[in-house]
C-alpha cells in the first residue's frame, strides 16, 4: 500500500482509497487505523522501509481487500537483536469476514518466502496477544517456537515467536 493509498484510508477516504488501490476496502480496516499510522510515520521516516510496509490482502475473484500484512521494520533492528541478529517481526489481520479461510496462512508463508528469497532474511518473529488463538494456531502451524513475554505499550501482554531458516528451505523444495 503506497502513501496515498494509506494517506486517503486514514483520512477516512475509502472510496478515494479504493481506486488507488484498485479494489475495493471494507470499513472494518477503519476500525484499528494504529497499524496505517504506524506504517506511515515508518514511511516517513525511514526511505528503505517501503519494501516491508503494509501490503493489502487482496482476494483477487472477488477483488476486494481482505486484510493486512506488514512487517514492523527494516531488517535487524535493535529491538529485535535479542532473539537474532537479522531478524525481521511480521504482523498481519484478516478482516472478520474473511477470517478461518485460509488467507492469513497462505499470505504469512508468501511473505516470509519473499523476505528470504529476495533480502535472504533467515529469522522471524511474531508478536501475539495470549488470547488470540487463531494467530497462535497459524504461527505454531508454520514452526514458530516461543521464546518470550512482552509487555507492549499498545498491545498490552504479548507472546513473542521465532522462526528460523528452515521454513524457507522446506517451502521452495
Amino acid at each position: 500500500m503506497n502513501a496515498e493509498v494509506i494517506s486517503a484510508s486514514m483520512d477516512g477516504k475509502l472510496a478515494e482509497a479504493a481506486l488507488l488501490l484498485g479494489a475495493k476496502i471494507p470499513v472494518e480496516l477503519l476500525e484499528n487505523l494504529s497499524t496505517l499510522n504506524y506504517n506511515r510515520e515508518q514511511l516517513e521516516t525511514d526511505q528503505n522501509y517501503m519494501p516491508w510496509s503494509a501490503r493489502a490482502i487482496i482476494l483477487a475473484n472477488e477483488n476486494i481487500m481482505v486484510g493486512i500484512v506488514r512487517f514492523h521494520s527494516t531488517p535487524d533492528p535493535e529491538y529485535l537483536r535479542m532473539y537474532a541478529r537479522g531478524a525481521v517481526e511480521l504482523g498481519y489481520r484478516i478482516f472478520s469476514n474473511y477470517r478461518r479461510m485460509g488467507y492469513a496462512k497462505e499470505t504469512v508463508k508468501a511473505v516470509l518466502a519473499w523476505a528470504g528469497v529476495n533480502f535472504n532474511i533467515t529469522s522471524f518473529v511474531a508478536s501475539v496477544s495470549p488470547s488470540n488463538v487463531p494467530s497462535f494456531s497459524l504461527i505454531n502451524s508454520l514452526g514458530f517456537i516461543k521464546v518470550d513475554e512482552v509487555m507492549d505499550e499498545t498491545d498490552g501482554l504479548e507472546h513473542v515467536f521465532m522462526l528460523n531458516s528452515n521454513f524457507i528451505t522446506k517451502q521452495l523444495h
